[in-house]
């Protein structure tokens, strides 16, 4: 294993559950990727590298934590419900979705976005007969009290761009798992005690009580092909060895051979696997985002994760002592100096949460410029499958093609993928 990020970690639990014996290697000093947690002293609290919207419908999410002892670790409100705030105007309103698969609540005027009619929801149909490279505003009507009250802000959480501009096919495997499932697959759920307490350290444990191997700090230089005819290496083959395979893994102090039963599952980001693996095609667009802490008893009973429309932040997370607002697509702000962010967010945040606008607790900024691959249509259509031409070596990662977009389902969904494809298959040829 090669990246203990999201997917990578996903697919060593995977592998290991299943047999295989685990060696995982991590170039950065922690594992858990873009989902971590870390001790900022400006707060005095441990937060996270960026706010995680999930769903109670994320199955392989959900089964991943089920088997690394952590499904606990998520929370969220009883019920399928989404409010919201329009800071503009300062409405409020609540989405409630029926708990089964029939959308009766859209034929509840106190259920359903206000100023909506149920067959305002049919504008969503043309969603699910998207042909390939076309945008979500090429195929569905994409203003109007609807779009711009619940579809828009979840479509930017969900895709991590302007919805408009979004790829129609990703949008509607978001809407399919979420809004179509019913209301038990769209309870929002948030790590309550950090993404590393649920995600990354339950998994290492795990892993390190089974036998793995964990090499933190252990950078990939180069894969060592058999054969190799982009390059016109000429590298011996071990008798009864596959020519399409990986060789050798080769590391800053030290080259380790592969043997006949042994594989590579590449679990890095898609700049990094493209200076490793020959002629791989991968996204190359990224888009950014901002999340805003800040150091404040949430009051009681504002909900886990509220919407917010007409703001500089879409999404508002309560936890214990401390509220955080990120921006999703956040290329518009990511350059704005972090005073004037924070206070310019801190704004919203009060008026959200109804706490007086001054003074301003302690903030911290964290800008991720490179969040996820940019889910628009030319960018799908470069993500590369599981396989690759080395019948040894799979590809894992959320920006791998897995159907949906940068998310933490997509993430672990393709490292449980990976994994199930190499033990399925036989190692030669």
């Amino acid at each position: 294993m090669v990246g203990a990020g999201l997917a990578g970690l996903a697919a060593a639990v995977q592998l290991q559950r299943r047999g295989a014996r685990v060696v995982l290697h991590e170039a950065a000093a922690q594992a858990g990727g873009r989902c971590r947690s870390y001790y900022d002293a400006t707060l005095g609290a441990t937060i996270d590298s960026g706010n995680h919207l999930m769903m109670s419908g994320n199955s392989a999410t959900l089964n991943y934590l089920r088997a690394i002892g952590s499904a606990d670790e998520l929370t969220g409100p009883a019920l399928p419900e989404f409010p919201f705030v329009d800071l503009a105007t300062r409405a409020r309103w609540t989405v409630r979705l029926s708990p089964g698969r029939l959308p009766w609540w859209i034929f509840d005027p106190n259920a359903r976005v206000p100023n909506t009619g149920p067959g305002d929801y049919l504008s969503m149909l043309p969603l699910f007969f998207a042909k390939p490279g076309r945008s979500v505003a090429q195929t569905m009507r994409s203003n109007g009290p609807l779009w711009d009250r619940l579809l828009a802000p979840l479509f930017r959480a969900m895709l991590n761009v302007e919805p408009r501009d979004a790829s129609a096919e990703l949008a509607a495997a978001m809407v399919r798992e979420t809004l179509i499932a019913g209301g038990l697959a769209c309870r929002p759920l948030v790590a309550r005690n950090g993404l590393s307490r649920a995600f990354v350290d339950p998994a290492l444990r795990l892993l390190q009580h089974g036998g793995a191997t964990i090499e933190l700090g252990s950078r990939l230089d180069k894969l060592v092909f058999a054969a190799d005819a982009i390059a016109g290496a000429k590298a011996s083959v071990k008798p009864g060895v596959s020519a399409a395979r990986v060789q050798a893994l080769h590391f800053a102090e030290r080259t380790i051979s592969l043997d006949a039963n042994h594989a590579v599952l590449l679990a890095v980001p898609p700049e990094v696997a493209q200076t490793l693996v020959p002629g791989l095609r991968a996204p190359t667009r990224f888009t950014a985002t901002v999340s805003v802490y800040f150091a404040v008893e949430p009051p009681f009973g504002l909900p886990p994760v509220t919407g917010l429309v007409n703001g500089t932040a879409q999404w508002l997370f309560a936890f214990d002592g401390r509220l955080s607002a990120t921006v999703y697509g956040a290329e518009d702000v990511i350059d704005t100096p972090a005073d004037e962010l924070a206070a310019r967010v801190w704004a919203e945040v009060a008026q959200a949460a109804n706490l007086p606008a001054a003074p301003r607790p302690a903030w911290q900024v964290v800008v991720d410029r490179h969040a996820t691959f940019a889910a628009l249509p030319d960018q799908e259509t470069l993500r590369p499958g599981t396989r690759t031409r080395w019948n040894n070596l799979m590809l894992a990662g959320d920006w791998t093609a897995t159907g949906l977009p940068a998310t933490i389902e997509g993430a672990i969904r393709s490292g449980q993928q990976a994994a199930d494809t190499l033990l399925n298959q036989p190692m030669e040829r």
